[in-house]
């Protein structure tokens, strides 16, 4: 299970509450500044969200708990409606990094880790491909064909690599192809989705459908594009003849 929903919060012009002083409190300020929102006290009526920087935030937490707000208490992941992340920014491009409160080091390591992989054309290329909205639905009208086009443009190598230091937009609509749909079969060789290869991983990424035998984990099927469709096999079942990228997963030495 998620020990935690992540999710981005949009609080430009929005009301949110930081009680306390000192650098914990003013790092909160700051973040919270940056994404436009309005840092307000502990009296504010409007607020939904609340920071809590004390020695001691039991009291201010429950009180505002009652109240009906989210709220974040620095170093007390047990008292957290909510945690932020380590955040690593690309223009429109958010990585957030999330340990659940557990070890904000290693959040922090990994963040930094990640800001020497990303090249800061990243940013350029998602506002790039924002307005190549129109462009692509006219190259590409089916929404399938379209996904698949972005694929393999955006896999290892291709025209629109997230890694590379520079993309052309524009000379990949004029020459790009989408990627080719069919279907292919995973056998698990356990119940450890580390153990797929690199080709069953992406496989798994780029699917637009995903049909499974009874018994595959469910650590391996989320793995799977969010919106891929999927469908459990029953006994004597084909994988629906559909259009697009098909995966059939069969539990090999998973099955219990």
């Amino acid at each position: 299970m998620l020990h935690s929903l992540p999710l981005f919060h949009r609080i430009a012009g929005q009301p949110v509450i930081v009680l306390g002083e000192g650098e914990a409190a003013e790092a909160k300020r700051r973040l919270l500044e940056r994404a436009g929102a309005l840092v307000v006290g502990f009296e504010n009526q409007q607020a939904r969200l609340a920071f809590v920087a004390l020695d001691e935030p039991e009291a201010a937490a429950a009180e505002l708990k009652a109240r009906g707000l989210l709220v974040n208490v620095v170093d007390r992941p047990e008292l957290c409606d909510f945690t932020t992340p380590s955040l690593l920014e690309r223009g429109p491009v958010l990585v957030a990094v999330s340990t659940g409160g557990v070890s904000a080091g290693l959040a922090k390591a990994l963040r930094l880790r990640l800001e020497g992989l990303l090249p800061h054309a990243l940013g350029g290329l998602a506002e790039a491909l924002n307005g190549a909205r129109a462009a692509m639905k006219s190259r590409w009208p089916d929404g399938r064909e379209r996904r698949r086009a972005m694929d393999a443009a955006l896999a290892p190598g291709g025209p629109l690599d997230p890694l590379a230091e520079r993309h052309d937009i524009a000379a990949w609509l004029d020459g790009a192809e989408g990627s080719a749909g069919g279907t292919y079969e995973i056998v698990l060789r356990s119940a450890d989705p580390d153990d797929l290869t690199l080709r069953e991983a992406r496989w798994l990424g780029s699917a637009d459908l995903v049909a499974y035998e009874p018994g595959v984990p469910t650590a391996v099927l989320v793995r799977a594009r969010a919106d891929a469709q999927q469908i459990e096999l029953t006994l004597g079942m084909q994988a629906p003849d559909e259009s697009g990228l098909t995966v059939i997963i069969r539990r090999g030495l998973a099955a219990p």
